[in-house]
């Protein structure tokens, strides 16, 4: 399972990558499919359940012994005192134990397949959970970069009306403390701009944490992208997670496996029948004594053994078990409020963001005009200095806004995926195909 998701992911994104400097979303998830420690001990998981099940399967088929010996032997005084004799002697045995009646190891295969179907569906929710962090710290590094550039933009931006106003002041047009009121502001736009260049480093160490690498230029959104709502009803969305959200699924077996535990215990206290088949053959007897020629031996048997006393501990392994299936259903009761808050809150984030975009674009345009028209009044004295910053804060505001808006719709839509079990790399390609080299 492991060979053939890796084969089929691994090509058809390979089919859509490419060859450039900059690196897209698929790319960097190439990278962490194959470096991220997670998904790899999930695998190793996957192997480890199957080996659980193979040994238990292994206890409900026939045990087959063989034992041979040979021996060099020298008896003294055999006849008379001081008379000796030596001889070779040799013994083969074989035997053949098949359970026949043996609760105990039945219901613990039964448990062995409930725990590989267990960790097989944590290895879909590890994969899902890989996509789904890929993307968040992909976009986090974009929307870090942008929040940089924005604020060292305004920078520039601010440095010019300071040089402009310098001018007026020298002019006598304009009070003093216009000019420090914007030298004041300027000063507060270097200390953000050293915020935003910690964000952007821990971003991208974030996002290293997943491919082990470095992250070169990575390919921004394009324009054009139409953000659109979710459709359907939340409640509909919520059953569909109930029934495919891998997570709940390896939940539910973990319960089954847990059920199956308790009657593994239970089944101590019931007899245990054995079919027994046993050869022998041998040419020495007690103390090695030598036979004069070789006898075998054949034995069929059936061995019964009910269990009697065994000093409790029969009994409080059951009490465990019970009380270690409470705490799986528990637990699963848990996972399931979890999951239907985590949909909830996805579903209505996007959309929420959806909604976002679109009045922060109108933000955008009205915050750009009236900056517009306070640097046209600023020239003619109609408006101060104090007006303009204000006005060209709130446009560089509205662009975060509106950027942080978009990488949020990308990231809640993908969590919401995730949260309803049907994200996979086809998504991640649809989100790649919004990608473009800066």
């Amino acid at each position: 399972m492991r060979f053939k998701f890796k084969s089929s992911v691994c090509l058809a994104l390979l089919a859509c990558a490419h060859s450039v400097s900059a690196e897209n979303l698929v790319q960097v998830y190439q990278q962490a499919l194959l470096a991220d420690p997670q998904l790899k001990s999930a695998e190793f998981k996957v192997d480890v359940g199957s080996a659980q099940k193979g040994q238990a399967l292994g206890q409900l088929l026939p045990q087959i012994n063989a034992t041979g010996n040979w021996s060099k032997n020298k008896q003294v005084g055999f006849v008379s005192p001081g008379s000796n004799k030596e001889y070779s002697g040799t013994r083969y045995y074989v035997s053949l134990s098949q359970s026949v009646i043996d609760f105990a190891k039945f219901w613990d295969w039964r448990r062995s397949q409930d725990v590989e179907s267990q960790y097989t569906s944590e290895l879909l929710q590890a994969q899902h959970e890989l996509i789904y962090n890929v993307v968040e710290r992909y976009f986090s590094v974009l929307d870090a970069e942008d929040q940089l550039l924005l604020t060292q933009q305004e920078k520039q931006a601010t440095i010019s009306e300071l040089d402009q106003v310098k001018r007026q002041f020298a002019k006598q047009l304009i009070k003093v403390t216009d000019v420090y009121e914007i030298e004041a502001r300027l000063d507060q736009i270097k200390a953000d701009e050293i915020e935003a260049e910690s964000y952007l480093i821990i971003a991208k160490q974030a996002l290293k944490e997943l491919t082990s690498n470095n992250p070169s230029a990575l390919e921004s959104l394009r324009d054009g992208i139409e953000y659109k709502e979710l459709e359907g009803k939340l409640e509909e969305w919520i059953e569909v997670a109930k029934s495919e959200n891998p997570s709940l699924i390896a939940q539910a077996s973990a319960v089954e496996a847990a059920s199956s535990n308790v009657a593994v215990q239970k089944s101590r206290y019931l007899p245990v029948v054995d079919l027994q088949l046993n050869y022998y053959d041998t040419n020495t007897g007690y103390q090695s004594i030598q036979y004069q020629q070789a006898y075998q031996t054949q034995i069929a048997a059936l061995n019964v053994n009910v269990p009697i006393f065994t000093g409790g501990t029969t009994t409080h392994r059951m009490f465990e078990a019970q009380s270690r299936l409470s705490m799986t259903k528990e637990e699963n009761e848990a996972k399931i409020r979890e999951l239907v808050k985590e949909t909830s809150d996805a579903f209505s984030a996007s959309n929420a963001n959806a909604r976002r975009i679109k009045a922060a674009e109108t933000a955008l345009a009205s915050a750009t005009k009236s900056r517009e028209a306070m640097q046209s009044a600023l020239k003619y004295g109609v408006e101060t200095v104090g007006d303009l910053l204000r006005a060209q804060q709130l446009e560089y505001k509205a662009k975060r806004m509106l950027a942080k808006a978009k990488y949020q719709y990308i990231t809640n839509r993908m969590r919401f995926m995730k949260a309803i079990g049907t994200i996979n790399d086809e998504n991640l390609q649809e989100i790649n195909a919004w990608l473009v080299k800066k």
